[in-house]
């Protein structure tokens, strides 16, 4: 089955040659790839253009990660569809053996995998001994650790455009609400950078977001009412 990879960013140029460099390198290559560029001011359109055609990359006003997977959902081709930040990368077999997942039975909705940690490299000994770095591989249900059919995506509906930090945890929650079946491999599939400007460190700001997602969940559990689509106000 063809693959579709969606790697949103922002002023990414750093790391994002990485990125691409794994999705290009797996060893089922994917059908297709776009980069979607969520308004950045550094270099990051140049860098993903050197990868053309292999990878398209496509502009759009700064809008959130969330807009920017659903707009990548919308121009990639692909029964299946993956996903990547642009400071991570994959493992080679990463697609591979996820695929051959989706061949078990029952067959998954959704396949998930590991994910390993490591600090960035180029940092220094002071900057990297701020960070807490797990020593082995973690199972992650997370958006850049997902292959999900095309259809059972659309099912579940597109990520939350105005949610900063839960976007991902927000849409696997309506996921669960339609009881989809779902896989945790034991293979690694994603190698998780730790650098100052993770997105998770720099919006501490919205840190209860998480919390508010969750209750919201819960109350729908509660009442019996089902999301089919991004909540609204989130």
């Amino acid at each position: 089955m063809s693959v579709g990879v969606v790697i949103p960013v922002r002023d990414g140029e750093r790391y994002l040659g990485e990125a691409v460099e794994s999705v290009l390198a797996q060893t089922h290559s994917p059908s297709d790839v776009v980069v979607i560029d969520d308004g950045s001011a550094d270099g990051t359109v140049e860098l993903a253009q050197r990868f053309a055609p292999r990878v398209r990359c496509l502009s759009q006003t700064a809008a959130g990660i969330g807009a920017a997977r659903n707009r990548g959902v919308a121009e990639v081709g692909g029964d299946l569809l993956a996903f990547l930040d642009a400071d991570d990368t994959w493992p080679a077999q990463r697609l591979e053996r996820q695929l051959a997942a989706l061949s078990t039975d029952p067959r998954p909705d959704l396949v998930f995998g590991h994910m390993e940690q490591f600090v960035s490299p180029e940092l220094d000994a002071a900057v990297r001994s701020r960070f807490v770095c797990p020593e082995a591989p973690q199972p992650a249900a997370l958006a850049n650790t997902m292959l999900v059919p095309r259809p059972v995506f659309e099912r579940v509906g597109p990520f939350s455009t105005t949610a900063v930090r839960s976007e991902f945890l927000e849409w696997l929650l309506r996921a669960r609400e339609l009881s989809l079946r779902e896989l945790m491999l034991d293979d690694v599939v994603l190698r998780r950078r730790l650098h100052p400007s993770n997105h998770g460190r720099v919006r501490h700001e919205v840190a209860g977001e998480y919390a508010v997602t969750l209750k919201r969940a819960l109350d729908r559990r509660r009442s019996g009412e089902r999301a089919s689509g991004p909540l609204a106000g989130w």
